[in-house]
């Protein structure tokens, strides 16, 4: 048996040596090692020894296997290595190669000017907050100094899923989301897309807002009128000038509607804002101390101003559009032009 062993090792060590795929590897492995394998052949007879021998057989036994499966293993990782840097040099790219023409996406106009929006206000200290588009009657109209038979709620055409929910109609409902949840003081932004029925060159079903909020003591319109100011001017670019005018809206008081400059003629008046120089930008105003009683807050010791520019309007104007439906049509061509 000791010879036996001694002969096996030799031939699986000179075969090992021999071999070069993983294949014929593997099947020198089961031929060695298998169930019919040399050294398991010789293992099984080792019953019929003496006492005596099996402890110099059984080492014997071990360092024979120890060998065959070293030799094994270091053929194994030297073919591996072999094919793996045959595989590489087959596939390599040479990046030389004038490449073929490869048409490259771009970001949508709307969600570009909602992330400039986006960056101008967390650069002013903003945090930018989302909220659910199927929303309550409540949050989307009564936290928001809108209760039942308003006329305000004759200007939303909604579209209702049941009688207490539907579509949001105005992202301002994630304002009074975060003002329940939150401590003064505070500042978000929430983009977002809303819905109403209305549909025209300028309007369409569903629509995005783009709304602001601040709540802290010792707010004021004074401050209103800063910040806008600062982020019109981000946003237009320097010289552009702003104009207040007096409006309502329920969850404001005093509202305001604001005007700039019109960024395609400089105020000098074009087809664009119909000769005025002007063109209608945003609504905002001082939050009204019901919404904040409502939500929580002391209206007492806090105030807080809103604020919300028509995030279509000014893709529409920043690309030179008409018709805001082309917007939401996916047509490729407009979508190429758009890049």
């Amino acid at each position: 048996m000791k010879e036996k062993l001694l002969q096996i090792k030799e031939e699986a060590l000179k075969e090992f040596s021999s071999c070069d795929d993983l294949k014929s590897l593997n099947d020198l492995r089961v031929k060695y090692f298998g169930k019919q394998g040399a050294l398991t052949v010789v293992l099984k007879g080792m019953r019929d020894l003496t006492p005596q021998e099996r402890p110099i057989i059984g080492a014997l036994v071990n360092d024979v296997r120890q060998n065959i499966e070293s030799s094994f293993a270091k053929k194994e990782e030297e073919i591996a290595t072999k094919e793996l840097a045959k595989k590489l040099e087959s596939e390599k790219i040479d990046i030389t190669e004038p490449s073929k023409d490869c048409e490259k996406g771009s970001f949508h106009p709307i969600t570009r000017v909602i992330d400039r929006l986006s960056d101008i206000c967390v650069e002013m200290g903003f945090e930018v907050v989302q909220g659910p588009e199927i929303e309550s009657d409540y949050y989307n109209f009564e936290a928001l100094n809108i209760p039942q038979n308003h006329p305000a709620r004759d200007m939303q055409d909604s579209f209702y899923i049941t009688e207490k929910f539907l579509m949001r109609t105005q992202t301002s409902a994630v304002q009074v989301r975060e003002m329940e949840k939150r401590k003064p003081p505070f500042k978000i932004v929430s983009p977002g897309r809303t819905y109403r029925n209305d549909s025209d060159s300028t309007h369409s079903p569903m629509f995005h807002q783009f709304e602001g909020l601040v709540i802290d003591e010792n707010v004021s319109m004074a401050d209103l009128k800063i910040m806008l100011n600062t982020m019109l001017t981000k946003l237009f670019g320097k010289g552009t000038k702003t104009r207040f005018r007096p409006s309502f809206f329920p969850f404001t008081e005093p509202s305001v509607e604001v005007d700039v400059t019109c960024p395609n003629c400089g105020g000098e008046g074009c087809r664009l804002c119909k000769g005025t120089g002007w063109l209608e930008m945003l609504g905002a105003g001082v939050v009204n101390p019901k919404v904040l009683e409502m939500s929580g807050i002391d209206s007492k010791k806090y105030k807080g101003f809103a604020f919300g520019p028509g995030v279509d309007r000014l893709a529409m104007i920043e690309n030179g559009v008409t018709d805001l439906k082309l917007m939401f049509k996916n047509d490729i061509r407009f979508l190429n032009q758009m890049k």
